[in-house]
């Protein structure tokens, strides 16, 4: 275990600045997370949020958000085999379903190229790529307070960055428009025809 008082490794301090300097679409909630402990020597973390309804202004209630998303840098400087690499980012994305999704059975094929498809188009080289796809459905019963019926989709994932300069941005972005994918927001720069009632 690293020494608590050392300063953390110079590579480690440019990949975590370069996650924490991307700013997502105005839709998006970033939080910092505290990482958690145990995982690698040294780790940081952050949640993204987002709300379909989401105003941008800082007064929405994000208590119970569409979609969520955590993602997890992990940092071993010796390496790890099963990374193939000093680092590791992990993430996990719960996006609310549409009743009419249930049961799709591309539906898993398809949240896991939001993934892929948004590594590859904001340039997140990367390597050993793995993770799981799952539909989960909860019915509440009783004196539990929120809606009685969640359909949810959850994503969770974790590969190896390969940029050997540390500069993380293209990933954050990645998982950024992974989070926007999954909860229904249009490209940047497209918007969506809503009615207007005269």
């Amino acid at each position: 275990m690293p020494d608590p008082a050392a300063p953390p490794p110079l590579l480690f301090r440019r990949a975590v600045e370069s996650l924490a300097a991307v700013r997502p679409r105005p839709e998006l909630v970033v939080r910092s997370l505290e990482a958690p402990p145990r995982l690698a020597p040294y780790a940081w973390a952050t949640s993204v949020e987002a709300d379909i309804v989401h105003r941008g202004d800082g007064t929405d209630d994000l208590d119970e958000p569409d979609t969520s998303g955590r993602l997890i840098l992990l940092h071993d400087p010796a390496g790890q085999e099963a990374w193939e690499g000093e680092f590791r980012l992990v993430c996990f994305v719960q996006a609310r379903l549409e009743r009419e999704q249930l049961g799709d059975e591309m539906l898993p094929v398809v949240a896991w190229s939001w993934l892929t498809e948004a590594l590859a188009d904001l340039g997140g080289r990367h390597t050993a790529l793995g993770g799981t796809v799952t539909q989960t459905s909860s019915v509440r019963f009783g004196d539990i307070a929120g809606p009685k019926r969640d359909d949810d989709v959850e994503l969770r994932a974790s590969w190896t960055p390969l940029e050997p300069d540390g500069d993380l941005a293209a990933h954050a972005e990645a998982f950024c428009t992974l989070v926007a994918t999954a909860a229904g927001l249009p490209p940047v720069g497209v918007r969506t025809l809503a009615r207007r009632s005269v």
